[in-house]
């Protein structure tokens, strides 16, 4: 007979975890005030996922993760011909911040320069996320930024 015998780490809840992903999207489409909705559907998001999937959200990673999705959403809002979807999904290990777009032009990561006006967008993505990839889709293109969780 197997037996598989798991424990849990030390000061954590009894619940188990969910095994799906938690995930939140929306369409924006250039309206003013749509970084600042960006934003706070990922706040609601980060709360679900902390409330309803026990994700360990340090404020450092929270703050990441925020300052990402203002980024990709203003790069979508500035560079795109249309509108653009935010689409996050996350579970207690991970979360993934992704936008797509109707622009096929791959953006551009520029090594730091401080005296360089803008251009510093994806460069601050790269810095805080875990893991950046761009590609072209059919509707034009998806970045996504994943974060891992400390456990």
């Amino acid at each position: 007979m197997n037996e598989q015998v798991t424990s849990r780490p030390a000061g954590r809840s009894e619940e188990p975890r969910p095994t799906e992903v938690l995930h939140s999207a929306e369409v924006f489409g250039g309206e003013p005030g749509c970084i600042a909705q960006a934003r706070a559907l990922a706040d609601r998001f980060l709360a679900r996922l902390a409330a309803e999937w026990l994700a360990e959200l340090g404020e450092h990673t929270r703050n990441d993760l925020m300052l990402a999705v203002s980024e990709l959403v203003t790069n979508a809002d500035r560079y795109s011909h249309g509108p653009y979807l935010l689409e996050l999904e996350g579970t207690a290990e991970r979360i993934s911040v992704t936008v797509y777009d109707s622009s096929t032009a791959l953006p551009v990561i520029y090594e730091p320069d401080p005296t360089r006006p803008g251009g510093h967008g994806m460069e601050i993505v790269f810095a805080v996320c875990d893991r950046l990839t761009a590609e072209r889709v059919p509707v034009g293109k998806r970045i996504r930024a994943e974060f891992e969780l400390s456990s």
